[in-house]
Parts: C-alpha cells; structure tokens; sequence
C-alpha cells in the first residue's frame, strides 16, 4: 500500500531537540504503546526500566527492543523472552519499529545478535519490571511478594484466586521509576511456558493480508525524488573517479535540479521518471579511476600485494607435524566477490531542515546511521531522527546505508523531503560485496587417520561500514581495509577448529582493497569461503585414509557439541557408510552426497547434501539438503528451522551461481542476467534439524550453516564426479572445463 505518512512537515520540529516528529504506525500496533513514554523520548536512561517497557491500562505491554526486524523473526523470539519473564500471554506484548527516538541502543541488527546480545537485556529488563508490578501488588493486597503468583498480567494470592489486581491496574500507562539493577531472579528451565516452544510469528499476518508496509512501499505528502550520479560501477568512490566539471545546461529541458555536495552528485526531480532522465543525460566530467585488474587477474593481485599478516592460531609445530604424516593434502581456492542482491533495491526518504532532520529507512544500525547523517548534514546528533521501516531481504546490505545519506544530502539542498530509490543496477554496480578469498590449505594424518598438522593461509580485505555518500560528500579517502575494527582476519573457528589437531597454524593475509572495490558485510562474512576450502581437505584426507567422510570426521572431532550437531545431520539425511571418494555412474546424470561442518562466530553447523550432475550441460541441481544447528537455548525452534531453510538455500545460490563480473574500468554484472541468483524453481528440499540446548545460553541462528551448505555442496560434487572443484560459483562452465580437464 502506498499511505501517506502523518506528520512529516517542519512544523512538528520537536521543542528543543530538533529532530522531526512523525507519528505513524506500520504494524497496526495500538495507539497506547506510545502512550507511556510518548514520541519523543530520549535519550535514554539504560539504567531504568522505562527505557525498555511500558505497562498499559488493557493490561497489555510494550516491549521497547533495539534490534530490528528483517524477515529473520527476531521480534517474535524477543517478545518471547519478555512474556516469559512478566508471565504474559504473547497476545499481551507488543513491540515498535525501530526509532532513535523510541526504541534505546542495543547495537547494530548484524552477526545473528539480536537473541545472543539483545535478548539478555530484554530478558532482564522484563524480570526486572515483574518484581517491581508484584512489589506493588504485594502493597495493594496487603501480602508478602513471595505469597504471590501471576498468570497473563493478573497478580493473585497463591491459593485464593479471587484475590487479585492486574498488571494494568497497578501501573497502567504510568512509568515505573525503578532502576534496572540487573539483580532480579530470572525463570529457571523447569518454569518455562514460552521460551522453547513454537509461537507464531507476530509480523506475518499483517504481511499475509497485505497490510505490512515495506520502505520501498513509503510515500510522505509533497514528496520529490532524487536519483545519484554516478559514472559507473565501482568508480565513484573517493579513491575513484572524482567529478571535474558538472555541465547543467544538458538537463535544461529536464525539469530538474542538480545537487552537488563535495564529490557528491545527485538530481532532483518533481516525478521519478524525470530524477531517472536527469541522472542518465546529466554531463559530467570525471576523473580516470585506478584500474581494476578484472575478474581473470583478482586472485593473482591478491597474492601479490603487501599484506599485514595477522597470525589468528599457532600452537605446537605444524611444520614438524607434516614431516609425521603418512598422507598430506594441500589445494588453492579461489572465491570471489559476491553481492547483497536485495530482494528489493535500497530505498529511504529524507527530510532535512536548518533545526533538525528525520531520515526513514531500512539500516541495520538507527543509531551509527544517525551519526554518520550528523556528520554529512553538518547537524548535531540529537537534531537528527532516523526511523526504520523493513527492507525485504537485504543480507548485511544494510549496515551500510548510503541511500538514506543521498536521500538526507538532496533533501538538505532543496528544502523538501526527498525520496531516492536505487535501481537493481544501482544495487549491483555500486554495493559493497562480500571480500573476495584466495585460501591455500594443507592437513596431514597419520596411518591411524588422526589430523597431525594443519594450515591455513588466507588472502582477503576486511570493511569498514562508511557509507559512499559520505566519503563523497566530506572528499574523505576511503580506509584501507586491511586494519581496523572494520577488518575482517581468517576466522579461527572456521578453520578447522572443530577437530584436535596439536600441530595448526592459521594466518591472515590482510589485503588492501582491490582497485575501488570496497568490502562489507554479506551474511555469514566470509565464512561461506572458509568452510569451502577448509572441509573439501578434510574429506579429501578421508579418502586417502580410506575411511567414510562421515567417520573420518568423528574420529577428530574434540568437542561433543560439534559431534552432536555433525549426527544429528547425518541422522537426517540418512548417510550411509562408504568409502571417500567417486560414485560409479554412467549417462549424463550423476548423483553425489556430501557433508561438511561449518560456523560463524561461536554456534555449530552441519549439512549434508544431495545433487545431481549433468555431466553434458554441466548443470549442478541441488536436490535435498539436510542442515542441523545447535545454538545453545533455542527461543522458538520454528524461528530457528525457517532460519535454517533460508541460509541453506542463500549457500546454494552463491555456491552455484553468484560473482561479481568486472574489467578494468567497473563492474559488469548490473543485472539478474549476468548476476544470477538461484530462482524459486530450482530450490533445493530443506530439512532442517534444530538441537535444543536450554541450559547453553543462546548464540547465533542465522548464519552458521551456510558455510557448511558450501562445503557439502562441493564434497557431493566430487562424490559424483570423481573431480573438485576449488572455485565457486560452481558454474556449468566451470563443470565442463573440469570434466574435461579430467577426461
């Protein structure tokens, strides 16, 4: 639907704080979630436990979280979490969208957090607020706190129920004044009603009867439209090509406005059709970018460049365990730059005036998004408000929001808020990707099968989430992407660190960015390669051990979670023991399996896949997937499986279809055609497998098994074919050239 948001002039500037007060609602939540604290609190007092709940005179509450909704569910699981702890019915809690005006700073929404960082606080937070409502009710029916029980918000005197106040009555829309001590006793195991069980997503049937609203979906009264200019793919940065001259007689005829701002430069139209014509015919006098060494040179400037090493691991002596091995496997992947590819392009709405700004869009970080608008709009940060509203599907794209600065940069030039939409070529050109990875792996055994040595080198650049418009905007140089926060080192526990071996080395060849091509986060970062190279030499020593993939791994892992959750794949897929290595098959169909263990951050996964090989076209179809994660206390294992599900079929379409093209001047691939993605028709069957751990605290759900997804992917591949592949996309080119190389 395209409603018309209230609110959005100059006249409701906020008394002053100067930010912009819009009020509407995107959920159809009630008008009462507001009413405890009002539109424009902060900032806020983390400290007090009106910062993160409001009880209402219905007896309703509204849970105040910092973490945004992204199609993951992590609304639903966190509002878990607090009716677990106020002994609420879910139908009692509410939350609202992300507002740097309503909601405090619980960080970024990135890393699979949201339950894992967020949840503890909202957890504590609603235990906290329960102790004070039973403080009150123990006043109110002249009783011991300890005499009390509560069933949905209802207080009562264990043993004589008529006896009884509500939540809503004690407090009703008034605040608590009750610090948040973190002290107050949190449900053990064997109370909980909620937490572990499968509790219905709160967003979907708003999204199911088409009353959901997505930001591209936005629209706000007297509303323009501005379009970027750019000269092409991945040219327009700081360290790129830089605007010389901008001729605006050649849009004379256009009805629009040209903006400039330091190296930024944008149009403005009344009509959207007109921002588009404007970008297109405007004149613009670049400078010449460095060259780029094109997609046939990536892996050989990535090794050749001066790289700050960082030693992630280094225990005992890998060198003097190789020379122990009896058989010793060591290979080079190559895994390129991939894109976000959003279901839907970025989008955002700016309104900007002298005394304050409001930003609406889909980041992944309200608050670090406000900073960065401060500093671009030349504002304080408590003059600037950013509001969220969904994106669909944007996988770590939005951590980074260049679209809403644009929006904030042109609306500022203008005085009228400004919609900016980016095109799927603009998406695709100008992203910041998922790093390319050159790895080189070896792992050696003994004549038992056990690991002896193992040795990872890998070649990649790190991020930074600056955005482009305000490297342009302030003509700041890009950060070199090889130190820093923003750096992205070879994991530890993705290399291999879920087998015993004495002897491992792991080291981290940091490279500076290649040409223009910036880093950023892309779901499961880097991960999705490690688990590539590292689980193809595991399997590839299974064979020269003679063992079954399957047992090899057993017989090294340490850890008993990752022995878990590895059966527990296993057990899914109906594995069946054979010796490592090539199937027997004739015809132009061959059928592989494969299993591979794989993680991001501290969670465990595993996957087995099944697929099938068309030996003459080169087409690889995955057929079943079978994928199990243990992360620790699972909030709501319906949450975690869809989690599950989408991750594994995301695995499948990078591991099969996904990479940036680029020359030497820019990126090419600007499209669904020559940047493909896995359509809905060639999805694989998902079984997804959850391990329930209630007493582990809960780590991240949604993004762990993607890596392992990659790495089976490529074992069955082999098991089909007799021949690895070292390179993803695994594309029918790639398939056929190896085949033959074979043959």
């Amino acid at each position: 639907m395209n409603a018309h948001h209230e609110g959005f002039s100059r006249r409701d500037l906020l008394k002053g704080g100067g930010a912009l007060l819009v009020g509407f609602s995107l959920t159809g939540l009630p008008s009462v979630a507001q009413a405890a604290r009002g539109d424009a609190a902060g900032p806020f007092d983390g400290n007090a436990i009106d910062t993160w709940i409001a009880i209402h005179k219905d007896n309703t509450a509204t849970i105040y979280i910092g973490k945004g909704e992204f199609g993951q569910g992590n609304t639903t699981g966190l509002l878990q979490m607090a009716a677990e702890e106020l002994d609420l019915d879910m139908s009692q809690v509410h939350s609202v969208p992300l507002d740097t005006n309503v909601v405090t700073n619980q960080g970024a929404t990135t890393s699979s957090s949201s339950i894992e960082r967020g949840g503890p606080q909202i957890r504590a937070a609603a235990a906290e607020a329960r102790r004070a409502l039973l403080n009150l009710a123990s006043v109110r029916l002249g009783v011991q706190s300890g005499s009390l029980v509560v069933a949905n918000g209802v207080v009562s005197i264990d043993g004589h129920p008529a006896r009884k106040v509500s939540y809503g009555e004690l407090l009703g829309d008034k605040p608590f004044n009750v610090k948040f001590t973190g002290t107050a006793p949190q449900k053990t195991i064997n109370r909980y009603r909620l937490v572990g069980t499968r509790v219905a997503r709160v967003d979907i049937p708003d999204k199911m009867a088409l009353k959901y609203e997505y930001m591209q979906q936005v629209r706000v009264p007297d509303m323009l439209h501005g379009r970027i200019v750019r000269p092409g793919g991945q040219r327009a940065y700081g360290a790129g090509a830089k605007p010389v001259a901008v001729d605006t007689d050649s849009i004379k005829n256009i009805p629009a406005k040209v903006v400039r701002k330091g190296d930024f430069v944008g149009v403005v139209a009344e009509s959207e059709w007109d921002a588009v014509r404007a970008a297109r015919a405007l004149k613009v006098t670049w400078t010449d970018p460095p060259a780029l060494p094109g997609n046939a040179g990536l892996y050989e400037a990535m090794r050749a460049s001066k790289t700050n090493d960082i030693v992630i691991a280094d225990w005992g002596d890998a060198a003097k365990g190789f020379t122990q091995a009896v058989h010793v496997a060591q290979s080079t992947y190559n895994c390129p730059y991939q894109s976000h590819a959003p279901f839907a392009a970025n989008c955002a709405i700016g309104n900007v005036s002298d005394k304050g700004a409001l930003v609406i869009c889909s980041t992944q970080d309200i608050y670090n998004t406000r900073d960065m608008l401060a500093e671009v709009l030349g504002l304080k940060a408590d003059q600037v408000r950013v509001k969220y509203v969904e994106g669909s599907g944007t996988f770590g794209r939005s951590c980074y929001d260049d679209c809403a600065q644009a929006a904030a940069v042109m609306s500022q030039a203008v005085g009228k808020p400004v919609r900016v939409q980016f095109s799927r070529g603009d998406e695709l050109g100008w992203d910041d990707y998922g790093p390319a990875h050159l790895a080189d792996v070896r792992a050696g055994i003994d004549a038992d099968g056990k690991l002896v040595a193992y040795e990872y080198h890998g070649w990649q650049h790190g991020w930074m989430v600056n955005e482009t418009t305000h490297e342009l905007v302030l003509q700041t140089k890009p950060a070199e992407r090889t130190t820093g926060a923003g750096s992205i080192p070879v994991n530890r526990m993705s290399t291999g660190s879920m087998y015993q071996v004495s002897n491992r080395r792991v080291v981290s060849h940091m490279v500076p960015m290649v040409g223009q091509l910036k880093g950023a986060p892309l779901r499961s970062p880097l991960d999705l390669s490690f688990a590539f190279a590292s689980e193809q030499i595991i399997d590839e020593l299974a064979l020269a051990a003679k063992m079954d993939p399957l047992e090899f791994r057993r017989k090294n892992i340490g850890d008993a979670r990752w022995l878990g959750v590895l059966n527990a794949a296993a057990a899914a897929g109906g594995w069946t023991p054979r010796v490592a290595g090539p199937r027997e098959a004739s015809g132009d169909i061959a059928i592989g399996r494969g299993i591979a263990l794989g993680t991001h951050h501290v969670s465990y996964g595993a996957a087995v896949a099944e697929i099938e090989v068309n030996r003459r076209t080169g087409v690889i179809v995955a057929k079943k997937l079978y994928g199990a994660l243990d992360a620790g206390q699972i909030i709501n294992p319906a949450l975690v499986e869809a989690q599950i599900m989408g991750q594994m079929i995301q695995a499948t379409s990078r591991t099969l279809k996904e990479e940036v093209t680029f020359d030497k001047t820019g990126v090419t691939s600007l499209d669904w055609m020559s940047y493909p993605v896995l359509r809905f028709a060639e999805h694989p069957d998902v079984t997804p497998v959850v391990v329930q751990r209630l007493d582990e605290p809960s780590t991240g759900a949604g993004e762990e098994v993607m890596g392992a997804t990659a790495a089976a992917l490529a074992n069955a591949f082999y098991d089909a074919t007799g021949v690895r592949l070292r390179q993803y996309p695994m594309t029918p080119e790639r398939v056929k050239a190896a085949l033959a190389q074979r043959s």
